[in-house]
């Protein structure tokens, strides 16, 4: 018998459950709860159980899942006596196979310390992790501040009564999902891992909405309405995972790390916190010149070579991506480059000059009859035609995908192979020129001066 059944016998006043009732309290009411001695009792009888022992035990074990849990305490156990605990509500329940992200707890947190209530107040480790998140998430820190006041409002709609279990229930639902310190976290066992693998298609849910899926009901609604597949069909889906699995590209550690080490040796000589570098380091000296070398289109043979390290090196280079369109002009082909710059381009601009761009892009690269157009598969050109009719920042990105492997593996190994490339490489770095020497001796010269200057000052002073 599954967790869940027991729970929903629990619950069913007409088939004996435990009696849920309104506890009278000092000065309020305590809604629907019921005692850890009802529970124990409930379980012994309706489940045959002798052992007092083993039906507290099964308790602890539905307790840790979250399907029930104490109202006053973080702890997730049964206990045989009259501490009261209250039923979870299927939303939250385990099987729904929620991996809730820290925004969500973010959130419930940020909730917890705006209400100004005792029962809500933060224990001493959620207050840590509140602090931790908040420095975390730094930078969108008031979107998650923005969604808890949201939340406070909706529930301060609510009935007091129905608020006030409905906070219990969440904070049960965190109690499982951020234990207690020391307490044994129960999403890390096989209970989620053994429902993503009868259904590994699932997307993950957030707490307060569901994200990246269509669905618009209830987790509840959803389980209901689904209806088994046939085992066969789940055999399929197995082995298709199987053979991805299969498929995965794989390398030894030995070859990881020589890769590393290689990859180490190859960018020694560029890194300026590991290798003198001339001009010197920005970072160490305060001069900025070799940053301006970086962004000037000036060449020189290092800077030259490192664009034979990858085809991303080239693009990033302003003096690369001009030797590369012209290398490609002389190769009829500079509108692949243009195009990606463009696509580029668009990521940058503001939304209000979005829509103007990728018109004028699209007449530019991809329409019929199109000046500058570009080489693009069906499957791509379909779904960019279907992009600009809702025009964004992205609108171009298959496309853009699709031309940036077209010049990585076809246009970029005929440029290093060109005499161009060639000449530029072999060149030596330019000699000083005639201005940098003149520059140089009116330092000296000036130097000189001053110590000359200072030296007189110091002999008239002294023969005074």
């Amino acid at each position: 018998m599954s967790i869940e059944n027991i729970i929903t016998r629990m619950q069913d006043d007409k088939a004996g459950g435990v009696m849920i009732r309104t506890v009278k309290s000092f000065l309020s009411k305590i809604p629907s709860v019921i005692t850890g001695a009802d529970i124990v009792q409930w379980l012994m009888k309706s489940l045959n159980i002798e052992d007092q022992g083993e039906a507290i035990h099964l308790g602890s074990l539905i307790a840790a899942q979250g399907y029930l849990f104490p109202i006053s305490d973080h702890v997730l156990t049964l206990k045989d006596d009259g501490t009261f605990y209250r039923f979870q509500a299927p939303y939250f329940w385990p099987s729904n196979c929620w991996e809730p992200e820290n925004t969500d707890y973010a959130i419930y947190l940020c909730k917890r310390t705006m209400q100004n209530k005792a029962r809500l107040e933060l224990a001493d480790y959620e207050a840590e992790n509140l602090a931790r998140l908040q420095r975390a998430f730094a930078r969108k820190w008031e979107f998650i501040f923005m969604q808890a006041e949201a939340q406070v409002k909706i529930d301060r709609k609510k009935d007091k009564t129905e608020r006030k279990i409905l906070d219990s229930q969440e904070r049960a639902f965190w109690d499982v999902h951020r234990p207690v310190p020391g307490c044994v976290n129960t999403t890390e066992m096989d209970i989620r891992k053994c429902r993503r693998m009868k259904n590994p298609n699932k997307v993950k849910k957030s707490v307060y909405g569901v994200s990246e899926d269509s669905q618009t009901h209830s987790p509840l609604h959803s389980l209901a309405s689904t209806t088994k597949q046939p085992a066969k069909d789940d055999l399929k889906k197995q082995i298709t995972l199987l053979n991805i699995q299969l498929d995965r590209h794989c390398l030894k550690m030995s070859k990881v790390a020589e890769s590393l080490v290689s990859y180490a040796e190859q960018y020694l000589e560029y890194d300026p916190l590991l290798t003198p570098q001339d001009p010197p380091n920005p970072w160490v000296s305060d001069d900025c010149t070799f940053w301006d070398m970086e962004a000037s289109k000036e060449l020189n043979q290092q800077r030259v070579k490192r664009w034979g390290f990858s085809f991303d090196e080239v693009l990033k280079d302003p003096a690369g991506r001009d030797q590369f369109l012209k290398f490609l002009e002389s190769e009829f082909s500079s509108e692949n480059l243009r195009f990606w710059l463009a696509a580029e381009d668009l990521k940058k601009r503001p939304l209000l000059e979005v829509p103007d761009k990728v018109q004028e892009t699209w007449q530019e690269f991809l329409a019929p009859g199109a000046p500058s157009a570009i080489n693009l598969d069906s499957h791509s050109y379909e779904i960019t035609s279907q992009n600009v009719k809702d025009p964004g920042r992205y609108t171009f990105e298959d496309a853009q995908e699709h031309i940036y492997k077209l010049m990585k593996s076809d246009s970029y190994a005929r440029f290093l192979r060109s005499n161009a490339y060639q000449e530029l490489l072999q060149a030596r770095k330019k000699p000083e020129n005639e201005q940098g020497r003149r520059t140089s001796l009116e330092k000296f010269t000036r130097s000189v001066g001053k110590s000359l200057t200072a030296k007189r000052l110091t002999g008239l002073m002294q023969s005074s």
